[in-house]
């Protein structure tokens, strides 16, 4: 079982330096020991997530659910544009046509003036989740001027579902179908056998970051 000692010192430095804190989540089964952890250490962190509009039922539902068995409220973030502005010259939605521009409206955008705002961002990737993200760093600057805070950066596949088992946490509802990373509904698709967890997300596509951890990170 990972120590969670480290991650309980690190926000508390934060607080004790006044930092203006706040935590970010897809509401993804992986997604809820970070979630557990923060609502044991301070369940008065804001946590944000991102309302694409394109978000599963059960993703919504979800949360909800998390919302009253953690004792958390969580903030939606919504992009500025309205999902029906979101076309290509030809009219199409543009998560059809240049998804990566699909993402940035509702998601990169959204976030960038709460970044202005804040001090530190939290947020749950992982390194083993794919080549990019092994990449970063346990805290990472932004363009925007807070910092992002990983604290699960070194956490592991089995170190999530023993955490999970250990504290009987739910899963998400599809997860018994096979999707395992869950994004938006038009973009995510269940895992085939043998395939890493986010090998589903902008399947056929060469894209593997909605641009929140590429974009968001001062280079």
């Amino acid at each position: 079982m990972k120590d969670i000692k480290p991650i309980q010192s690190k926000i508390a430095e934060y607080q004790k330096k006044n930092k203006r804190i706040f935590a970010t989540s897809s509401f993804q089964s992986h997604s809820i020991p970070l979630l557990h952890l923060l609502s044991k250490i301070d369940n008065s962190i804001p946590i944000y997530f991102l309302n694409t509009a394109y978000l599963f039922p059960e993703t919504i539902q979800f949360k909800d659910d998390l919302a009253n068995r953690l004792g958390m409220n969580f903030i939606p973030l919504r992009s500025p544009l309205p999902k029906s502005q979101q076309r290509d010259k030809n009219g199409q939605l543009l998560f059809t046509s240049d998804p990566d521009y699909c993402c940035y409206l509702n998601k990169t955008l959204p976030l960038e003036p709460l970044l202005k705002s804040m001090d530190v961002w939290i947020n749950g990737i992982r390194a083993d989740q794919n080549s990019y993200r092994a990449g970063l760093k346990e805290e990472e600057a932004t363009p925007q001027g807070a910092s992002r805070y990983h604290p699960l950066l070194d956490w592991s596949s089995k170190d999530i579902h023993d955490y999970r088992v250990q504290y009987d946490l739910p899963s998400h509802p599809l997860e018994k179908k096979g999707y395992l990373s869950i994004g938006c509904e038009p973009c995510t698709r269940s895992v085939f056998e043998g395939n890493d967890e986010r090998s589903a997300r902008w399947f056929g596509m060469n894209k593997i970051e909605c641009g929140i951890h590429t974009d968001l990170i001062k280079k």
